[in-house]
């Protein structure tokens, strides 16, 4: 894997977490403001300023343990695709999740308070207890995800 050096600090791996990350996911490039096209850019800087649109440090599990969601670029033209992976530190290891996979745009992440989330059709709500986790293609689609204490579930905020 060759994680490219980040733009700022809002984009560095704790290097353990980095060295796990080469390992499962060989092929990755961590997404940074670079990789957004200049509209995505401006919708999330006005959103989140300078922080990472591809990491977000979030208490998803609510053990107060570090946790990172990730969005990874992966594979180049039509085999290009972004993962979000959820990197949890359980002991001295992480232990990382595959969430998603989305093809034909680059995703960003971050996170929301606790709260009650209904899908965009209003057919399904998630009373979340912890802080969730947004992955969005801008203009596109928004998927907010949330741990249940047993399991991940997840809403379409927008499709």
């Amino acid at each position: 894997m060759a994680l490219a050096a980040p733009q700022n600090e809002a984009c560095s791996l704790p290097q353990d977490l980095q060295k796990e990350i080469s390992t499962t996911y060989h092929e990755a490039q961590l997404v940074t403001i670079s990789d957004l096209n200049e509209s995505d850019r401006g919708l999330f800087e006005k959103d989140h300023g300078k922080s990472c649109p591809g990491l977000v440090r979030v208490d998803f599990y609510g053990d107060k343990k570090p946790t990172l969601a990730l969005v990874f670029n992966t594979g180049d033209g039509a085999n290009q695709k972004a993962e979000l992976v959820v990197a949890h530190k359980v002991g001295p290891h992480w232990n990382t999740t595959l969430l998603e996979t989305a093809k034909l745009s680059i995703p960003v992440v971050w996170s929301e308070k606790p709260g009650t989330y209904t899908d965009l059709y209003g057919n399904k709500t998630i009373r979340a207890t912890k802080p969730v986790i947004v992955f969005c293609g801008y203009s596109a689609w928004a998927i907010l995800y949330a741990w249940t204490g047993k399991d991940v579930d997840k809403v379409w905020l927008r499709d």
